[in-house]
């Protein structure tokens, strides 16, 4: 009797078992999915890559930064201060304008121009500094090799690098425009506000000409559209007077003044004329009068726009802008191989201390900020590709890079 009963009891407990485990086996396949899910999360985890040492390089490297751009901008400032003061006296700038309207614009529109080299003074600087007081020598020792030790530098070279590019591409380009301004108001800078002779393809097939234009009426003169089709005008519309209507929540909105439209169609010709009429022309003012400096004062994505907008209109003056688009992502990748460099040229202590170091970036700094300019002006007036031209310094540095990181110290 025992026998049997102890034959159904397992019996019980194995149906149990069985039924426990199919109506578990859904929670065992979410258990086993967030089990991944953690593993995977855990090579996101960034203190698996940070470690004590790589905070102590972080800290210095940051601090360091942001000490060197303190000093060098604020000696650029007393020499402005120096330099404009007369003009600012004469033109009598109120002191509010000065300080918000023009060095507010000012300090981080430099820093961030000059936001490489910066980084790589600072790389030089705290890097010799640990070599000198043969810390690299310690951690070199300790069995990390270089490229280990280049992680937290180029941790450093990522975060700073996302900064400079949104602010170069989206903050400083608001801040430019009041700087321009105020200097066109209290430094005498001339700026171009009106144009004559103006003539562009507004669309396929589209020519707009305008006798002359007064960019701060926002008003033109001397107004003609002419249409094409198949190479032949279709319609031709004259106006006295275009006005742009600034304050319409659309864009290309324009009221034209003592008009007439002739429609071509064969040996037949149709005219409408009229004093005032609301029309939509794709031209803005911006489409019109150049002054200089006009590209710095749009974001990345206006000037994406703009360059293909003037492309598609067959226009040739668009190289500038193309320029400024494709050396604000350069410059932003460019904290990479100054630091790389940096860090190969001062990771080695020698005697003599940092000067030497000191003297080699300011050397770089120099060659640099001369490959740059000269590549822009080869595209701007050579007709160079803008592209290649923006990124000719970061090509030429990378190789350098290269070498010195084959010659630093493991």
């Amino acid at each position: 009797m025992n026998k049997y009963h102890n034959i159904r009891k397992y019996h019980y407990f194995y149906r149990m078992g069985r039924t426990l485990n199919k109506h578990c086996s859904g929670l065992v396949k979410v258990w086993k999915w967030l089990t991944h899910l953690f593993r995977f999360l855990r090579w996101l985890n960034p203190g698996r890559y940070i470690k004590h040492i790589d905070w102590y390089i972080i800290k210095k490297f940051i601090g360091t930064y942001i000490f060197s751009i303190l000093l060098i901008i604020s000696i650029s400032i007393v020499f402005d201060i120096n330099e404009n003061l007369a003009k600012f006296t004469q033109y009598h700038a109120p002191l509010k304008a000065i300080i918000f309207d023009y060095y507010a614009n000012f300090v981080p529109y430099f820093a961030n121009l000059f936001s490489a080299l910066f980084v790589f003074i600072a790389v030089i600087y705290f890097t010799s500094k640990m070599a000198g007081n043969s810390e690299i020598i310690a951690i070199l020792a300790s069995g990390v090799s270089f490229k280990r030790l280049l992680r937290p530098y180029m941790i450093t070279c990522a975060l700073i690098t996302l900064l400079s590019f949104y602010l170069s591409a989206y903050v400083i380009p608001h801040g430019t425009i009041i700087r321009q301004n105020f200097e066109a108001m209290y430094k005498n800078k001339e700026k171009n506000t009106s144009a004559d002779n103006v003539q562009l393809q507004v669309d396929r097939g589209v020519i707009a000409y305008m006798q002359h234009y007064d960019d701060n009426l926002k008003k033109g003169y001397g107004f003609c559209l002419d249409k094409f089709e198949d190479k032949k005008l279709i319609s031709h519309l004259t106006a006295m007077e275009i006005q742009y209507d600034t304050i319409s929540d659309a864009k290309y909105h324009w009221k034209i003044s003592n008009w007439k439209i002739r429609k071509l169609q064969g040996l037949r010709e149709h005219i409408t004329s009229g004093m005032e009429k609301d029309t939509v022309i794709q031209i803005e003012p911006t489409d019109l009068v150049y002054s200089k400096g006009q590209q710095e004062t749009l974001t990345s994505p206006q000037l994406k726009d703009y360059i293909s907008k003037q492309v598609n209109r067959g226009s040739q003056n668009v190289v500038q802008y193309e320029v400024e688009y494709h050396k604000r992502i350069a410059a932003s990748f460019a904290s990479f191989i100054l630091t790389i460099i940096g860090a190969s040229l001062s990771a080695k202590k020698r005697k003599g201390g940092m000067g030497l170091y000191l003297g080699i970036g300011m050397a770089l700094s120099f060659i640099y900020i001369m490959l740059e300019t000269v590549s822009a002006t080869f595209a701007i007036n050579a007709g160079a590709p803008p592209m290649l031209a923006a990124w000719v310094p970061n090509i030429l540095f990378a190789i350098v890079a290269y070498f010195c990181y084959k010659k630093a110290p493991n």
